[in-house]
């Protein structure tokens, strides 16, 4: 999903975002049909109400000088009306148009998010948490000039172009033949170096995404950076950062100034060649000198819209690398799909059964035809070294990933398996739970921390899951944690975390080391806690206590279980797998 994958990459060396990113967004507006049309009627209005009280006041000054003949109360009537018009249409197409494009923007916000949850771990893994943020804000953001600024006026532009044309090309065709030449140019001119506009658009959005994420990164790591004396290094690298982020932005403003006096050129060319076509005609006869200034801001005005609307297209084609980078997050695909035909889990315990899983990250496997049964009720304790494939395990049985090969199930007591890819994911989520290694945390109060993962958990369930997890030893319930936790120590965070997963009462709970961070007094009162619940549990964990607590161990190796038994059983072999893993892994 980043720039550099998802777009091809010029000559110049540059991140080109592909034509029609822009395009492929505007579907979102479906969903606003009425705000549209209305936003479109109010351009059109407001447009063709700047031409008519232009063309009139301009036959009024023409009558005047011409025929010495003051404005009738009707013609006077009617330049007020039209300056009301005017007044109140700018107004409500400026309203309609930021109205509509915020609404879009909000949609397509939720729709980004979206595709990150439905991508995630595994696109979102690669991915600096600053540059997600720039995509989910910034770069949804920047496309509030699209919505709100090009679609609406460029078809009131086209209208209201027509529309003049036409009555031109009926009172005096030189005068269209001035104006077409200078709009067709008008026109193509932002088509003519899209490329380069796509370019230099890129530039800016891949440099405000590097430096909101090195910012961000810069925030959480500023006890670290305080504590080694390397918060001057990361301040330059910041300033680097920033002064990135100002030429590229001044390369598109160069460039802006450029266009916008070529398009100033253009437009005086035009006002040169309409006021000479009007004058040739005046002098042969052919246009009434009361009519000459009006035909001549008739063909100016209805060029102006044009000239607008190839500002505002100009500007747009540079936003086509936010456009790329939005709609390549809408349209992620989903790593673990939704079934066609939801199966329901069986009811009661459930046990967990790997058959002939093999997965890999897209360099070699990370797991080589696994086999491992959990019985319902159950711990089984996962041992191996570090890169064996445990996280993945766990990953696999929360259905963060598919396997790319074999299966994973779950298993009723009556012994009814349910392959993963069959269940609705509401469904998984309430029957297994996964603590992983990071627990995060959220800024708000530890009852609202604890209530992520079950929302609807009145008061007394939440208050009895505290106090089984130690949470309520942390603080009160009521007390704010802080940015990212930032109040609470590791292990109290592990408590968190798992009180947090034990509130949806899951039938299956999978722990990867998250009880690395306690104490062994702590470890044990957990574990007791967690035995009287009967459900199945399996433990990623290197503590011998631990480990030796499981009914069952399993050890993994090179993507494989090469043992399976008791503690006792598995410690008292010659050369145990088990034995050896523990001492590799000892502190």
């Amino acid at each position: 999903m980043s720039p550099a994958t998802d777009t091809p990459t010029g000559t110049a060396g540059e991140s080109v975002p592909e034509r029609g990113s822009l395009r492929a967004l505007l579907p979102v507006l479906a969903g606003h049909r009425a705000m549209t049309l209305r936003t479109c009627a109010a351009a059109l209005l407001e447009q063709g109400s700047l031409v008519a009280l232009v063309t009139l006041a301009a036959h009024t000054v023409g009558t005047a000088v011409v025929e010495s003949t003051a404005p009738s109360f009707g013609t006077v009537g009617a330049l007020a009306a039209l300056v009301l018009v005017r007044a109140l249409t700018t107004w409500r197409e400026m309203d309609l148009s930021h109205d509509l494009a915020y609404r879009v923007l909000a949609a397509l916000r939720v729709r980004v998010f979206d595709g990150l949850a439905r991508s995630a771990p595994a696109r979102v893994a690669g991915r600096r948490s600053g540059d997600l943020a720039a995509t989910a804000m910034a770069d949804v953001e920047a496309l509030e000039f699209f919505y709100a600024h090009t679609t609406a006026q460029l078809l009131a532009a086209g209208a209201v172009f027509t529309g003049g044309a036409t009555v031109l090309a009926a009172v005096e065709p030189w005068l269209l033949a001035a104006v077409l030449p200078v709009a067709a140019l008008l026109a193509a001119a932002p088509f003519a170096d899209a490329r380069g506009r796509a370019v230099r658009g890129a530039r800016t959005r891949t440099a405000v995404a590097a430096l909101s994420a090195d910012t961000v990164e810069t925030v959480d790591g500023l006890r670290e950076l305080l504590a080694f004396g390397t918060l001057a290094g990361r301040r330059d690298r910041l300033a680097r950062r920033g002064r990135d982020v100002g030429q590229a932005q001044r390369a598109e403003a160069t460039w802006e100034a450029l266009t916008a006096g070529v398009r100033d050129l253009l437009i005086v060319s035009a006002v040169l060649g309409v006021v000479t076509a009007a004058a040739q005609a005046t002098a042969s006869g052919r246009l009434h000198g009361a009519w000459a200034p009006a035909a001549t801001a008739l063909a100016l005005a209805v060029l102006g819209p044009v000239a607008e609307s190839a500002r505002s297209l100009s500007q747009a084609v540079a936003l086509r690398a936010a456009a790329a980078r939005v709609g390549a997050a809408v349209r992620a695909p989903a790593l673990a799909p939704p079934p066609a035909v939801p199966r329901p889990l069986p009811p009661g315990p459930l046990g967990v059964r790997l058959h002939r899983v093999g997965f890999d990250y897209g360099g070699g496997p990370v797991l080589d035809g696994v086999e491992l049964t959990v019985p319902a009720g159950q711990t089984l304790a996962l041992v191996g070294a570090s890169g064996a494939g445990k996280s993945t395990c766990a990953h696999l049985i929360a259905r963060f990933w598919d396997p790319s090969d074999g299966t994973v199930r779950l298993v009723g007591a009556d012994g009814q398996a349910v392959d993963l890819r069959d269940v609705d994911d509401a469904e998984l989520r309430r029957a297994v739970a996964l603590v992983g290694q990071e627990a995060p945390l959220f800024h708000g109060t530890l009852a609202e921390n604890l209530r992520l993962a079950a929302p609807e958990a009145d008061d007394e369930l939440l208050t009895e899951t505290a106090r089984r997890c130690g949470v309520d030893r942390i603080a009160a319930l009521s007390t704010l944690l802080g940015e990212r936790g930032s109040t609470v120590s590791g292990g109290q965070r592990a408590r968190i975390a798992l009180a947090r997963a034990l509130l949806v009462r899951p039938r299956v709970l999978v722990l990867d080391e998250s009880t690395a961070h306690l104490d062994n007094a702590s470890d044990a009162r957990l574990a007791a806690a967690l035995h009287q619940e009967g459900r199945t549990t399996i433990v990623i964990a290197h503590r011998r206590a631990t480990v030796r607590r499981a009914d069952r161990i399993a050890v993994l190796e090179a993507g494989r279980i090469v043992e399976e038994g008791t503690w006792e059983e598995l410690t008292g072999r010659p050369g145990s797998a088990l034995n050896r893993s523990l001492a590799e892994t000892a502190p």
